[in-house]
């Protein structure tokens, strides 16, 4: 049964990455139950077969790869086709890879790498070509807990992260003239299968009883994460209907305990060096007047 159509959802259209499973689906429900439209990709159409029976003509799908960059703004230029406009982007398909960094494959670092950090950067490059003209719109970046404190065994994770952090808040002083704002979103861990979806590295024995061995058992041990994905895409989406996006969601009490353990320490780092002279000794007086 769809909710009460929202004022500010109504008409508006959405394109919202991996809405075949987990956050993206719940994001996707909650703009089609609030009367939008959707443009969301897929690892395999046939994911997206319930969406299309209950919101019949609100609902556009396309299969699409992160890591097959050609792809990206084609499939966005098509969506954009059907609907008209998109107003806003929701970057959201990503995926984790577990281990310690010495245990990772070269092919598994590169693939990680295009899909969470390469790919999100091509889709909002479209977005920003396709928003700009247009005088506006949200984007809406998924990242993580990891995208500002770092854990053992997901180095690879937090680094496809940590760059898509960058990179967001980089191109938001780039396009903010342009009407486009920008919010990274950064959920702790959600009662999805994106844990158990994820891809684990081989095993080396130096590794077993150590941080890496501990992350390891609470990815394939049963652990069963807080975050609630529909209350997490109801926030995401009530965004929207804010005049002024927030530059940053965090979403979840643990990625609000990691963020501010990790941003503390941080700070706490800085401060000790804030001493160290390593600027250029001041000129003479007499060499500035002499110019």
């Amino acid at each position: 049964m769809k909710t009460t159509e929202r004022r500010a959802l109504r008409g508006s259209t959405w394109f919202i990455t991996g809405i075949g499973r987990g956050l993206g689906r719940h994001i996707a429900l909650e703009v089609l139950r609030g009367g939008g439209r959707v443009a969301g990709t897929v690892r395999n159409r046939t994911h997206a077969d319930e969406l299309h029976r209950q919101f019949p003509g609100q609902l556009w799908t396309a299969e699409l790869d992160l890591s097959d960059f050609v792809n990206i703004p084609a499939t966005f230029q098509a969506a954009a086709a059907h609907f008209g406009r998109i107003h806003a982007v929701v970057n959201n398909a990503a995926y984790s890879l577990l281990g310690a960094a010495e245990e990772l494959q070269s092919e598994a670092i590169g693939h990680i790498v295009a899909t969470n950090l390469v790919g999100s950067i091509e889709l909002a490059r479209a977005a920003v070509a396709h928003m700009r003209p247009l005088g506006g719109g949200r984007l809406l970046q998924v990242s993580s807990s990891a995208g500002q404190a770092a854990f053992a065994g997901l180095s690879l994770y937090c680094a496809t992260k940590w760059g898509i952090e960058g990179f967001i808040e980089s191109l938001a002083q780039e396009v903010a003239g342009f009407g486009i704002q920008t919010t990274l979103v950064e959920p702790g861990t959600i009662r999805t299968d994106f844990g158990s979806s994820g891809v684990v590295s081989p095993a080396l024995d130096a590794y077993r009883d150590g941080p890496v061995g501990l992350m390891r058992q609470m990815a394939t041990g049963g652990y069963l994460a807080p975050g609630d994905p529909a209350k997490m895409a109801r926030a995401i989406v009530d965004t929207f209907e804010a005049d002024t996006a927030p530059p940053r969601l965090s979403l979840g009490q643990d990625a609000y305990g990691y963020i501010k353990a990790a941003l503390l320490n941080r700070l706490d780092q800085l401060e000790q060096y804030k001493v160290l002279d390593t600027d250029c000794d001041p000129e003479p007086e007499a060499a500035v007047t002499a110019r």
